[in-house]
């Protein structure tokens, strides 16, 4: 059974970053950008005060802006850098500048700036979600690691819409999500 699920997996995370890495740069940005006004409008409603995000890596939803939004409103804004052992080091991040190169194309703040503090909200990144709220990554485990003692925090992952599947195959390991936002509405004609 075990191995089912693993290849089921691997085969969904191929197709979704082939998907991914094909979309045209136009929608990618209209959605980026209608994400990142989502992102802090849950901001302003929630009001949160630190926030846990990735720094985007290749295909991934862009949230560039609203990371610098929240640096301009002086949030707390942890970002992982990724240790062996799917473990991160969670490193406060004052600025966009001088970030450092990481494994798996990643980026991390410089300094070493160790944040030990509550997350208001986690943003996480993935290849593919449910209606379940389930999530697939990219099959390091790092997120559900991390995740899995973080009760209280709440953890919002970001998908495209043509990412979110009618149920992820799951392992006991896997950590559910709080809400996942893939289906932001956007009228491209009108935003011509």
């Amino acid at each position: 059974m075990g191995n089912t699920v693993k290849s089921l997996k691997k085969e969904i995370r191929e197709q979704m970053l082939e998907r991914r890495n094909r979309m045209s740069h136009r929608e990618k940005t209209l959605y980026d950008h209608a994400v990142c006004e989502v992102l802090w409008g849950l901001v302003e409603q929630k009001e949160i005060q630190s926030v846990h995000t990735y720094l985007p890596m290749g295909s991934e939803v862009d949230i560039v802006p609203f990371i610098a939004q929240c640096l301009e409103h002086q949030l707390t804004v942890v970002v992982p850098q990724t240790l062996p052992d799917r473990q991160f080091n969670n490193l406060v991040l004052s600025s966009l500048q001088g970030l450092e190169r990481g494994v798996f194309g990643t980026s991390y703040p410089s300094g070493n700036r160790v944040y030990k503090g509550h997350y208001d909200l986690i943003i996480v990144p993935g290849l593919a979600c449910d209606d379940n709220r389930s999530r697939l990554g990219y099959g390091g485990g790092y997120y559900d690691t991390f995740l899995a003692d973080l009760t209280t925090s709440f953890k919002l992952g970001l998908f495209y819409p043509f990412q979110k599947i009618d149920q992820l195959p799951t392992e006991s390991h896997d950590i559910q999500l709080d809400k996942v936002l893939c289906d932001i509405n956007l009228d491209i004609e009108s935003s011509i």
